[in-house]
């Protein structure tokens, strides 16, 4: 599960040229037990343990204290778990299916994340998933529920449908022709908010960036897939027009930059991630835009799990120092991108 590339990286589905990924995510709790953070190791156990029970047949369950700080990191990097529940990990679980798109956390700030993570913009297909596994548990199951303000959570932003939904973007050319501001600063009036790769309190590194709803109480799990939907829609739209733009306006340029970006990294010896980010960012603009022939957009998403600092760790099977983590990151995507265009 560690060394294995995630199904989001696949750089297929809806609109691949501009979303990376689609979250989906419900956050459930147990009617008769205190909350994850006032829970003992005992209590947390038999929680641990019932959903397991419950999803044997198509999903394992890794109980999180059997893995050391590297290990919990990679998962991060890999989105499957948060920073808390590694924090937690002594009393928490990762249940997962075999092509790790449907998982669920397991005593994080509420007893049960269910989650989907899908390769481009798939909100509904990760609806879905998320509400089969909500269904099979609440068959065995008694949920903390309000007739008044729907599933009780741990935190008051999730009451209600206890529903949050995500998707990763790529918008180089928003960035470039400097509209990435004026476009981004609008969301909130949408109800939507906007964080960096590994969400609340991270960069927009590599011009990805990530848009999620804000708000679960008093609307439908429906309503706000399909308002998160038409608000990517629109921003792709503009992104769209900001590629066209470049395109027609300095397309030398463009050429320009992507090539020596390629040239970078397919030569560079040492690395560091944002460098990295940044460079890769513009041969996925140049992929999509034609401008590379011979790398499959895919290799983006793949590098962009590959070069992170605990996956490289993984990679080499030890702890590495900051240099260390910087020449393997270049050799890993000079020998990934070699691959790719040879089309192995």
């Amino acid at each position: 599960m560690l060394e294995t590339l995630s199904r989001w990286t696949l750089g297929e589905g809806p609109n691949a040229e501009y979303v990376v990924s689609s979250r989906v995510r419900l956050a459930r709790n147990l009617k008769d037990y205190s909350f994850p953070h006032l829970l003992n190791r005992e209590q947390a156990q038999e929680i641990i343990d019932e959903v397991q029970d419950i999803t044997a047949q198509s999903f394992s369950t890794y109980q999180l204290r059997e893995y050391d700080d590297l290990g919990l990191q990679v998962l991060i990097e890999k989105h499957l778990i948060s920073l808390l529940l590694a924090e937690q990990k002594h009393n928490s679980a990762l249940v997962i299916g075999d092509d790790d798109s449907a998982s669920i956390m397991v005593n994080e700030e509420d007893h049960f994340r269910l989650q989907s993570i899908m390769p481009g913009l798939e909100l509904r297909k990760g609806l879905y998933q998320v509400q089969h596994l909500d269904n099979l548990l609440e068959e065995h199951l008694e949920f903390a529920f309000s007739e008044q303000i729907g599933y009780l959570t741990a935190c008051p932003t999730n009451v209600g449908t206890g529903l949050r939904a995500s998707v990763m973007l790529h918008l180089p050319a928003l960035v470039m022709t400097g509209q990435i501001g004026p476009v981004l600063s609008t969301l909130s009036k949408f109800g939507v908010v906007v964080r960096g790769l590994y969400g609340e309190g991270t960069e927009a590194l590599g011009n990805l960036f990530q848009i999620s709803n804000q708000i679960t109480l008093g609307s439908e799990e429906e309503e706000i897939i399909s308002n998160l939907e038409l608000i990517t829609n629109k921003i792709i739209e503009q992104e769209k027009l900001a590629r066209k733009k470049l395109t027609h306006d300095a397309l030398l340029r463009l050429e320009d930059r992507v090539g020596r970006a390629l040239g970078t990294l397919t030569n560079a010896r040492i690395i560091n991630s944002a460098e990295a980010m940044k460079h890769l960012s513009d041969v996925r603009l140049g992929i999509d835009l034609g401008i590379i022939s011979d790398i499959p957009a895919k290799a983006f998403n793949e590098l962009l799990l590959l070069m992170q600092p605990a996956m490289l760790q993984a990679l080499e099977r030890k702890k590495l120092t900051a240099m260390e983590r910087d020449i393997k990151r270049a050799s890993v995507i000079r020998e990934h991108l070699s691959k790719r265009m040879e089309g192995r």
